[in-house]
């Protein structure tokens, strides 16, 4: 499936995350080479996606139609935006980069709801049982 640009999928429910799109929009794809959209405005089966692979991490539908997930979505947003990102993106898929990289995605991914942007609908998957870990009260996981 070819298409004309990429698309960078972020969970819009996220506040961090849309923090981190907004980011995206304004200072990486200054130039308006790709798009980037929220998973729940996007036809996801049309590019082989899934809420729970959207939920998971970020996505990056190449124009050719292949898919980067995670630290790699990010690289691609990253190679695909202004010149001074691109070599950043060629970085973070280097050898022993790539796997810190991924490490950091994970890290951040976890800790998401306590991040600038952050809140409680932000908390991964398993902290849903109502509670933000770290924090008492009954923050709702939504």
């Amino acid at each position: 499936m070819d298409m004309e640009r990429g698309l960078l999928i972020f969970d819009g429910d996220c506040g961090f995350c849309t923090t981190s799109a907004r980011f995206a929009t304004l200072w990486v794809d200054r130039r308006d080479r790709y798009d980037i959209k929220p998973w729940q405005q996007v036809d996801l089966a049309r590019f082989g996606l899934t809420e729970a692979d959207c939920i998971e991490a970020a996505q990056f539908v190449r124009p050719d139609g292949t898919v980067a997930a995670a630290h790699l979505a990010i690289a691609e947003g990253l190679k695909h935006g202004a010149p001074p990102w691109r070599p950043l993106g060629h970085l973070v898929t280097l050898p022993g980069v790539r796997w810190l990289a991924g490490r950091v995605y994970t890290w951040v991914a976890d800790h998401r709801y306590a991040l600038p942007g952050g809140t409680p609908a932000c908390a991964p998957a398993h902290l849903s049982d109502g509670t933000v870990a770290g924090k008492s009260g009954s923050a709702s996981v939504g």
